[in-house]
């Protein structure tokens, strides 16, 4: 078994970030800020490696500091770090459950299970040891060094209130472009690449991939509302029914991460989060998008019926093989398992399945030259982000186990990421300037 203490969004809030250019900025010589400063109560310091021509810049996560640098001023730009500030248990466990008094016995329960509740226990038996002593090992290493802190009286409990003006209806405005007149694919530009800060009609961004292939990121004014752009990124807003510009990109992905919107009960209920069918997900071109011998990483609900969904019917569909199960476990700054461990209903983990396109022998021997063979194992502990369906980046994750510079691309994403290709209904939901604090306007 693999373990991994994930950061940035692990234990520790880390400071990192990109400059902005906009038309009034000084033109070239920009360089990523690779400087990583901890921060709060954490001691360490450490730096990035990367430069300005990087496929892979610092990754949107807590702590994310993003820069603008005008002639007169230079704004800097930091992802709130209070939606990183989880210091209690969602649920608390009872003491004897608490990872450092040690492996508990399960508790038997007089209740009576369905076969969803079964399935769900069975499988939880397999891993749980696994979850529980890799978790542990890791929380020491984090307690050791300082990034994690058993005394939560001494955390700050800032509330995470977003701005109601922030939720500004990208899923609806992806529901009205249906209405829009047909585009004639002949006359119409399959790219739309940013320049300066732009204010892009709604046809326009919601017919085409918008793409910044510049060093430095810059911002975009959706319907008054502006958003970040990583540098190396583009998107793609809309829904399943309106993929037709991403395949028209004309790019073969290495890598496609997928968080499908799973169907559930609560989901069902809540008028608030669109689902998919099983049926809808295997219609998604995974085979059209991707280059051979691509990993494909999909993010499942502890539901098993999804899980063996995806390794059943969905890869075999897509002719993606499986190669491993890998765990995110979420923890609090002190520790903790966000949920008990054995809570009967959410677990304080997600799963990720992780396959790899079949195609030509030799072209997969050739592409897995010079990368590790994926483990079939992997633990990712990390204090997550409490806006809903915020999943961990995996760039750093999946460094091992892919060529760098490859064409990257997420399904279902609400957040873009410098070097990757993102799709959604509401890509640019966490890209938000709210979701940023203005740190410091200097002259």
């Amino acid at each position: 078994m693999c373990e991994e203490a994930f950061a940035p969004g692990s234990v520790c809030d880390f400071q990192c970030g990109y400059e902005i250019c906009d038309s009034f900025a000084y033109p070239g010589g920009v360089t990523l800020d690779t400087s990583v400063t901890s921060a709060g109560d954490c001691h360490a310091t450490s730096t990035f490696a990367a430069t300005s021509s990087s496929r892979d810049g610092p990754i949107p996560g807590p702590g994310d500091v993003i820069e603008t640098e005008i002639r007169t001023a230079k704004m800097r730009y930091l992802f709130r770090e209070e939606f990183f500030d989880v210091s209690k248990p969602h649920i608390a466990a009872a003491p004897e459950e608490q990872l450092w008094q040690g492996c508990p016995e399960k508790r038997k329960r007089k209740c009576v299970f369905n076969q969803g509740e079964l399935d769900a226990l069975e499988y939880h038996s397999k891993v749980r040891n696994l979850i529980w002593e890799g978790t542990l090992h890791l929380v020491q290493e984090g307690l050791k060094s300082g990034f994690l802190h058993r005394n939560t009286a001494e955390l700050s409990c800032r509330k995470n209130v977003v701005p109601g003006h922030i939720g500004c209806g990208l899923a609806e405005l992806c529901e009205m472009a249906k209405q829009f007149p047909a585009v004639n694919e002949s006359d119409h530009q399959a790219v739309h690449v940013l320049d300066d800060e732009t204010s892009i009609p709604e046809q326009d961004l919601l017919s085409c991939v918008t793409e910044n292939s510049s060093n430095s990121a810059k911002i975009v004014v959706l319907m008054g509302q502006k958003y970040l752009v990583p540098p190396k990124s583009s998107f793609l807003l809309s829904d399943i029914s309106c993929l037709q510009p991403l395949l028209s990109y004309k790019k073969k992905y290495d890598v496609i991460v997928i968080d499908p919107p799973w169907e559930n009960k609560s989901v069902k209920r809540s008028n608030r989060y669109s689902h998919l069918s099983s049926w809808q997900i295997k219609q998604i071109p995974v085979p059209a998008l991707a280059a051979p011998n691509c990993l494909v990483v999909t993010w499942v609900t502890n539901r098993q019926k999804h899980l063996r969904f995806v390794k059943d019917e969905l890869y075999p569909y897509w002719s993606v093989k499986t190669l491993a199960e890998w765990h995110w476990v979420k923890i609090t700054r002190a520790g903790e398992f966000v949920l008990p461990l054995d809570s009967l209903h959410k677990k304080p983990y997600e799963v990720l399945v992780l396959g790899r396109v079949q195609g030509d022998v030799k072209e997969t021997l050739r592409k897995s030259e010079d990368v590790l063979p994926v483990p079939e194992h992997k633990l990712i502990v990390s204090i997550p982000c409490s806006l809903h369906s915020h999943k961990p980046p995996l760039t750093g994750v999946l460094a091992d186990f892919i060529k760098p510079d490859v064409e990257r691309l997420e399904l279902f994403a609400r957040n873009l990421q410098p070097g990757w290709t993102s799709w959604g209904n509401e890509v640019l939901k966490f890209q938000h300037i709210d979701y940023f604090t203005l740190l410091q306007n200097e002259t």
